[in-house]
């Protein structure tokens, strides 16, 4: 099927104006673009790791419905054009030109898997649930993913730059702080903060840590990565996942940092990492390594001049495409 996609410029503050009256007129379900930072709480809300950069917001906004073929589109569009002169009396609803254009019916929950194909970072292979592994790809750390409403891929820079580091830490230059269990082997525990599909805490896990700890703001990471952790064989009793933030949550803070982590990954916000920096030290070991990612470039001094001031020393930054990752270590003494 067809839809015929309609498009109102006019005002950030006659949006929700415009939205309800559609909605009267038997539209449902619009579409809103405008230049309006996030709040704190929608950014807690998402599903997304990583809102766009805007720029400016011009107070500009575009409200978008769609009409399907069945419809008597003439007719409603002269509806929703006298609803227009209508709310102009009493508000500014800028320019309230509409535009059109012609879109197919798509499945939207599953197109995005034609985007998502199996990939290598180091030794590790990512594949999606629905690919074999290819002969060439054999004897690589598998690590299979289909990241549900929850994110986490692994395709993007930020996440690669986490599992290099992870990588780095993990099998090459394992930190001072790690005990050994019975068998002498590392007892690495690390710490996943903002954990989404639990990507990183399947790399840390493959690479040969010995337990994760994960938290996330959204509960449905919980289902999301315990799923994902099935799918790759992994045991229960080598993670825990946790719900709550660990800015403020002091109950969180203390039930996740009972025993102090060599490894701390947090692969979030460059505005979310700010304000965590200065809980994180009391949840690693001395000699423990923070690895952070999810960091726009020109944010990078911001975020190191946190981490710095919590008192962790900058060992390394690494850079791909407009995306940072900042890793520290906690002075042992």
């Amino acid at each position: 099927m067809k839809w015929n996609k309609y498009t109102i410029s006019t005002t950030t503050e006659a949006e929700d104006v415009i939205s309800a009256s559609l909605s009267e007129i038997g539209i449902n379900g619009v579409e809103i673009e405008n230049n309006v930072p996030l709040s704190k709480e929608d950014q807690a809300d998402m599903f997304i790791d990583f809102p766009p950069e805007l720029p400016p917001d011009d107070g500009v906004s575009r409200v978008s419905f769609y009409l399907d073929e069945s419809e008597n589109q003439e007719e409603i569009l002269i509806k929703v054009r006298q609803m227009l002169e209508e709310t102009a009396k009493f508000m500014d609803i800028g320019e309230a030109v509409i535009t059109s254009s012609e879109t197919e019916d798509l499945d939207w929950i599953n197109n995005w898997k034609n985007f998502f194909h199996s990939f290598t970072i180091g030794d590790i292979l990512i594949k999606p649930t629905w690919e074999d592994v290819k002969e060439e790809d054999d004897g690589k750390i598998l690590i299979e993913i289909d990241p549900g409403i929850s994110f986490g891929t692994g395709k993007h820079e930020t996440t690669q730059l986490c599992i290099k580091e992870l990588e780095k830490y993990i099998v090459k230059e394992i930190p001072s702080c790690v005990e050994k269990d019975a068998s002498g082997k590392p007892d690495i525990r690390v710490l996943d903060v903002g954990f989404g599909s639990g990507i990183l805490s399947m790399v840390a896990l493959k690479l040969g840590a010995a337990h994760v700890v994960g938290t996330d703001l959204d509960i449905n990471c919980i289902e999301s990565g315990k799923e994902n952790m099935t799918v790759n064989n992994i045991e229960e009793k080598s993670y825990e996942f946790y719900v709550g933030n660990l800015i403020d949550d002091e109950a969180l803070q203390k039930e996740v940092g009972e025993h102090p982590f060599d490894i701390v990954v947090a692969n979030i916000l460059a505005d979310v990492i700010i304000p965590m920096a200065p809980v994180i030290p009391a949840l690693m070991k001395k000699g423990g390594i923070f690895i952070t990612s999810g960091i726009i470039d020109f944010k990078e001094n911001e975020v190191k001049n946190a981490i710095e001031a919590a008192g962790l020393k900058v060992v390394s930054i690494n850079h791909q495409g407009e995306w940072v990752n900042i890793t520290a270590i906690k002075p042992e003494e």
